[in-house]
């Protein structure tokens, strides 16, 4: 059992180091527009956490989600067709790196405010709560989220009403390029639900299996009838904010120390000093994360752009206005 976790565990890992590392390359030869905001360095948070939990519970995420999506099934092809703009992208094209939705894997997308994912999260842990489904809410944030004020609002309406909402903050330190430390008089981010009574927890955000193990002891807290829970994944981006950001605030010692600590080649390193996995097993497991994103890359060149622009909006093309036939 623990070598298939693992084997799981390292295989998510490398699919989505893989993932974010074609869609950098694709971004610099142009084929990806808009914003990228890429992962490399906290896979262990969305691998870790949604490998804990249920295929019915709901998924909110900012806009740092490709790996979210991919650990909540929607295929690599789908996700990488959508950050190509491309009709078969999971939003149809329409919504690129930003906004990846699949209303069949209960993922509602990334959202690029800041702060947002907190009141959508509400309403669905109160729609969960009118209709007594077993299911809850997975909300994820960075840490630059909560000095807004729906964090605030939010974490006390779901303590309120004992809402089923796993609150998780991804605190990768650098809100876009500003340490924590330097805008936030309480670092430590689980400590912030104090005020409204929502019980929280830190974990090693760098260790696959710790925030597995810290998710599911949070959703057994929530799925009980206890209310929201708050946990804090300490973790790391070994990018800038975004593919426009090179992240030059950083020393080159920090990064140094912070990617002695990669979640990927721990977790390997792990598996082959535990013997849950030998050299040719995870030498398989990259190959195959390898072949499937080449494949996602050329699933989205090959691809059809939307043909109508106008489908699922709420008004009409300006001609229609202008009296034309």
């Amino acid at each position: 059992m623990q070598r298939d976790l693992i084997k799981q565990f390292l295989y998510d890992m490398l699919l989505a180091r893989r993932f974010e590392e074609a869609a950098a390359e694709q971004y610099t030869q142009g084929k990806v527009a808009g914003f990228l905001h890429l992962y490399p360095g906290e896979e262990a948070v969305a691998v870790g956490s949604l490998r804990a939990a249920e295929p019915g519970d709901y998924v909110v995420t900012p806009y740092r989600e490709h790996v979210h999506a991919l650990m909540r099934g929607v295929t690599p092809n789908a996700v990488m067709a959508e950050l190509f703009g491309r009709a078969t992208g999971c939003s149809g094209g329409y919504g690129g790196s930003m906004h990846l939705f699949s209303a069949e894997h209960r993922f509602l997308g990334g959202y690029a405010i800041v702060g947002e994912t907190f009141p959508l999260a509400i309403g669905v842990g109160y729609w969960l709560a009118m209709k007594q489904s077993p299911d809850v809410v997975l909300c994820y944030f960075g840490e630059g989220a909560v000095n807004q004020g729906t964090f605030h609002e939010s974490l006390n309406m779901a303590a309120l009403w004992k809402l089923p909402v796993l609150f998780i903050c991804e605190n990768n330190r650098y809100q876009i390029g500003t340490e924590i430390h330097r805008n936030s008089a309480v670092t430590e981010v689980y400590k912030r639900g104090c005020a409204s009574g929502v019980p929280g927890k830190h974990v090693d955000g760098m260790d696959v299996l710790a925030v597995h193990q810290a998710t599911q002891d949070a959703l057994q807290h929530v799925h009980s009838g206890s209310g929201p829970f708050l946990l804090e994944c300490e973790t790391y981006r070994f990018r800038g904010h975004s593919m426009a950001d090179s992240g030059a605030y950083r020393s080159a010692l920090e990064m140094a120390e912070l990617k002695a600590r990669d979640p990927l080649l721990n977790l390997r390193n792990r598996a082959l000093q535990e013997g849950w996995l030998s050299e040719d097993d995870i030498e398989a497991l990259f190959k195959k994360a390898h072949e499937t994103v080449d494949e996602a890359v050329r699933f989205a060149e090959q691809s059809p752009p939307p043909t109508d622009l106008y489908k699922d909006i709420y008004t009409q093309p300006l001609d229609v206005y202008r009296g034309a036939p």
